[in-house]
């Protein structure tokens, strides 16, 4: 038997940049041919969707606006066209919402830097919401018997951290700075670092930080509230410098830091964006040094695979707060003061 799928859900819906968030009845979306219908039950809350809400960025938002990207749920209606799934598989629905499937970018696996992407609490009515549609092709398979609230983090914030660690192209046994390494995405990148065989210094300061980091099995912790020398202790503890480095807080002097404390041939992954951030190297030290920057963006469907093959078997968990959906304003503003520790899951039924 079909599920029963209500015209009205409640959501948090915002109508101009910053302005005020509403919890309130909204239409239940109906999909379009290749689109899923997910009954969502929880869904992470990240640093993007504060960036959405706040427009932050030169990118165009869907005003008004459902946001969220990080929903774990079930398949309760699907469009006409879709293949590969069934009513009750477990879904998830991610930032990359839907691609075109046919330009270059899409026929090289790399569907994040597609120019017609669709991007869920972006583009597209996101996870803040009981139900909401995700193209079939994007929707992560989730097995059955996940914990949905605990793997609703995974979708963006594991998947991302994951692609960027492959981005660092660090190899077992050497060393990974992570800057910002206690927060949502951290949390979860010190512990795809440890799965993968990597050594872990983690940046980062306040109450509970470093707690945290020792409990995920980082080995060296950097408190930038107490340490004034970054670059000198990360080159100390690494003996040289880091590997690779995945810089997911929202400070341009720590995102600039992290180029002078890569190891020679390293790797500065860039994820966190600050607005407005601008990324500086000393060229000369850049050259000698052979080292290099890149941008990493979120994982592929390939890279959504492993991600949460890491999280079945119980190699990553996300350190998570579960909170009403009615909350999520409260969040944005604890995230603002940088007071978050690990990462909040809001549940859409309350």
């Amino acid at each position: 038997m079909s599920p029963v799928i209500p015209e009205t859900q409640k959501g948090i819906i915002f109508y101009e940049p910053h302005g005020k968030l509403h919890y309130k009845d909204i239409p239940v979306p109906k999909p379009k041919p290749n689109e899923l219908l997910i009954n969502v039950k929880y869904s992470g809350v990240c640093h993007t969707d504060l960036h959405a809400w706040h427009g932050d960025w030169p990118l165009p938002v869907k005003l008004p606006l459902v946001g969220g990207h990080e929903g774990a749920g079930v398949v309760v209606g699907m469009g006409s066209s879709v293949k590969g799934w069934k009513i009750g598989d477990l879904a998830g629905i991610k930032w990359l919402n839907g691609s075109c499937m046919s330009c270059e970018e899409c026929e090289l696996g790399n569907e994040s830097n597609c120019p017609e992407a669709d991007l869920s609490g972006y583009t597209h009515d996101g996870s803040f919401q009981q139900y909401a549609t995700a193209d079939a092709v994007q929707a992560a398979k989730i097995p059955k018997g996940t914990d949905l609230a605990e793997v609703a983090p995974v979708l963006c914030a594991g998947i991302t951290v994951y692609k960027a660690l492959k981005t660092s192209e660090a190899k077992p046994g050497q060393w990974v700075a992570i800057s910002g390494a206690a927060g949502g995405l951290g949390s979860l990148a010190v512990q795809f670092a440890k799965a993968m065989g990597l050594r872990v210094v983690g940046i980062d300061g306040g109450p509970g930080k470093e707690e945290l980091f020792r409990s995920l099995g980082g080995e060296v912790f950097i408190d930038f509230t107490k340490e004034k020398d970054i670059v000198g202790a990360v080159i100390k503890a690494t003996n040289g410098g880091a590997h690779g480095v995945i810089n997911v807080s929202v400070s341009d002097a720590a995102i600039n830091a992290s180029t002078k404390y890569v190891r020679a041939n390293g790797t500065s992954v860039l994820v966190g964006m600050p607005a407005g951030a601008v990324c500086k190297s000393e060229v000369f030290h850049q050259v000698v040094k052979s080292t290099k920057i890149a941008g990493s963006y979120v994982g592929n469907r390939a890279d959504t695979r492993e991600a949460l093959d890491f999280f079945s078997r119980g190699l990553v968990h996300a350190p998570i707060k579960i909170a009403p959906l009615s909350t999520v304003p409260e969040i944005f503003e604890k995230m603002e003061k940088g007071q978050i520790v690990g990462r909040y899951v809001v549940d859409t039924s309350k």
